[in-house]
This record gives C-alpha cells, structure tokens and sequence, in this order.
C-alpha cells in the first residue's frame, strides 16, 4: 500500500510558486516605474495634451527617471529600455585631468606664456561669424559674441530651419542684443537671470528669461527652501527638467564663476550635447573656488581648456577686451587682459 504524501508538502510547494510569481511581478512593475516613457502616457495628461502646450508650459514640466544620469532625455532612455541601464552608467570623474607643467619645476612665467599663447590662436577657421546676414540682427551689440556659420556646421542650417536653441548664462546684464538676433532669427533662446523679478517672462515668439542662475552644483533643498527667489541649478539638471536634449549655443557671461561651471560641464559630460560655447573668461584673479599659487591656477584655466579640445571642441574665435582692466592675477603682466570672449565649435556637430 502506497505512503500517503504529507500535506504540507504540498503548501510548500504551492507556496513557493506564489512567491516566484509576486516576486517576478514586483520586478517589473519596479521596471515600469524606472522608466515613465514606456507607459502609454503621462498620468492624469495626454500626450496630445502636452504636445499642445506652449513651450514655457511644455518645456518646464519635468520628466525624471531615477537611477539615470543628469543630460540622458526619458526618450533616449525608454529607447535603450532599463534593463540595460546599469550597464550605461557612466564613470563618475571628480577632477579634470591636469596637464603635465610648463616647464621642469613650477613657474608662473611659462605657465602663462602657454595659457596666453593657448587663448590667443585660432585653433580652426571660420568664415562666417557675422551675424548681420541672419534676419533682426542689430548693430548695437556691445560685445564680440562670435558663432560659427560655415555649412559644413551644423548651426547655421539649424537657424534656417528654425530649430536652433540659444542658452545665454548672465548676471544682471543689460546688453541683450546677441539673444534678441538669435530669437528674431527663429531660435528658441533662454536666458537664464537671478536677478529678474519674475520666475518666468517671455519676450516675443522666442525668447525667455528665467529667474534661475546656473551653477556648478545644486543647492542643499534644506538650505534652499529658506532663501525666497533663490534657485540655482546646475546646467545639467535644466536640461532634464526642461525635457532638452542639446543646446547649439551656450553663451556665459557669469563674472569669474565660468571656470567651475565649465569644470561641471565636462566632469558631467554635459559638454558633449552642446554645439558652441561662447564663454566671456576673467583672468585678473582665480575665480570663484579656485584655489592655489598662481601657478597651480593658471596649469588648471589650461587644463579645462585642454578637455574641451580633446572633446573634439576647437577654438575658431578668441577676442582681448582692450577696455577691460590690463591685468593678469592681479598684476599688470604678460600684457594681458583681464577679460576675454572665447568661441568654440564642437566638431562632431556636423
């Protein structure tokens, strides 16, 4: 006569394939909701809805997908799937890479001839970098805010297209010229400005100003929720909230904080979905959280400079502000300037 089977070994059993069977849903719902754009729509929003909406509307909703790096659009990343993501996660650099010195043993003298000699020479030439040919273009721009129209790049037939995209970085400056001729030449402009009264203003079909500065770190939200009007973001984490993707210019104008934002932009690879930069850089003192002898600073202003180049960025045009204070960590040496506008195109944006 045949043993009879325990009971219980047949709860455990069923037991088991229950367990399997939630633990393999939970999986993928936790998929599902890593990844919102592989559901069919945003909740409680169409997608008709949203695509109706005015770009200011449109634009400022945040679309975030955690456990993705800053710069990655929910589209790219719904493309790839999440499955892949751990293996997409890029290596996090917390320094640049310093260039070997000037010279044997440090020296102010041979570090600023080659940073001097680096800002001041063309790397590529351009032949078209006036903008009196692109429609609303005024004469009474202040500044050389110089970009590269040559065909073989991709920006002047962007602007022909109307899909360029301009984000001007400033402090309080009055001289607006260069954004409104980009705007009235069709391309989206963004003008980031702490010191605007409003959170939002736009001015025109194409441009906006935003009450927002751009740093080279997010605030502490403990510290930032007491201080009424202050919002600072990194570069990165604007292009994620405001669902962009890449960026044909980016112009800086920041007194003296372009170097750690520029620093922010490469350790991030931010830099890689911007076209050209138009950077005005100060070099009368370290700037702001720079730290070192004079030359420390200035192997680390060459260093940056050199990431920028071996990201396939090259600089086509470099202008000395002669109406600026002549001076160099504040001496008067090296003949140089205090201030200079620097342009570079990314040659990879064909």
């Amino acid at each position: 006569m045949p043993k009879e089977r325990p009971l219980w070994r047949g709860a455990a059993f069923r037991l088991c394939l229950l367990s399997a069977a939630l633990f393999l849903c939970l999986q993928l719902g936790m998929r599902r909701s890593w990844c919102p754009e592989e559901k069919s729509s945003v909740p409680g929003l169409a997608a008709s809805t949203l695509r109706a909406l005015p770009l200011p509307l449109a634009g400022f909703a945040p679309v975030v997908c955690p456990l993705w790096g800053v710069g990655v659009s929910c589209k790219a990343r719904a493309r790839v799937g999440c499955s892949t993501q751990l293996s997409l996660f890029r290596t996090v650099r917390w320094h640049i890479e310093l260039q070997p010195w000037a010279s044997p043993t440090p020296s102010l003298n041979y570090e600023a001839s080659r940073f001097l000699k680096y800002i001041s020479t063309s790397q590529i030439s351009c032949e078209h970098m006036n903008l009196s040919s692109l429609k609303g273009y005024s004469e009474t721009t202040k500044k050389p805010w110089s970009v590269c129209l040559d065909e073989r790049f991709s920006l002047i037939h962007r602007i022909r297209s109307k899909k360029c995209r301009l984000y001007s970085l400033g402090l309080g400056n009055d001289d607006n010229q260069f954004e409104l001729s980009m705007a009235n030449s069709g391309c989206e402009v963004h003008r980031f400005d702490p010191s605007i009264k409003s959170a939002h203003i736009q001015q025109g079909r194409h441009l906006w100003h935003h009450r927002l500065s751009i740093d080279w770190r997010d605030p502490n939200p403990a510290i930032a929720a007491h201080k009424l009007h202050s919002n600072t973001k990194k570069l990165g984490t604007v292009l994620n909230e405001f669902g962009h993707q890449k960026i044909d210019v980016l112009k800086a104008d920041v007194e003296s904080a372009e170097w750690k934002i520029l620093e922010n932009l490469i350790l991030e690879d931010v830099v890689e979905q911007i076209g050209q930069l138009v950077f005005e850089v100060h070099i009368h003192w370290p700037g702001f959280e720079v730290s070192g002898n004079d030359s420390t600073v200035v192997r680390y202003w060459y260093s940056l400079l050199r990431e920028l180049e071996l990201k396939d960025f090259r600089l086509f045009h470099t202008y000395k502000d002669l109406s600026k204070p002549q001076m160099f960590l504040k001496k008067e040496a090296f003949n140089a300037s205090s201030c200079y506008t620097l342009s570079w195109v990314n040659t990879r944006w064909k």
